[in-house]
């Protein structure tokens, strides 16, 4: 069984625990805030998006989203 990452809840979730502002997480993405809610209301994301987010935030949610889409490689 396949586990549902939103992955816009998980950003917003993480800059709340980091308790950061919108305008401050605009500011280091380079964008308007009003492209942050937007960000936060997305199921799926730009891979090189989500690597700038990543580092921002300091959390890795490229592999939080590896571990829930649960890829097997053989």
């Amino acid at each position: 069984m396949e586990k549902t990452l939103h992955i816009g809840n998980e950003i917003r979730r993480e800059l709340l625990r980091q308790e950061r502002s919108v305008a401050w997480f605009a500011r280091q993405l380079h964008c308007d805030r009003t492209n942050i809610y937007d960000i936060f209301s997305r199921t799926n994301i730009d891979l090189q998006l989500l690597v700038r987010i990543s580092r921002i935030l300091h959390r890795n949610f490229l592999r939080e989203w590896a571990d829930a889409i649960d890829i097997t490689v053989e």
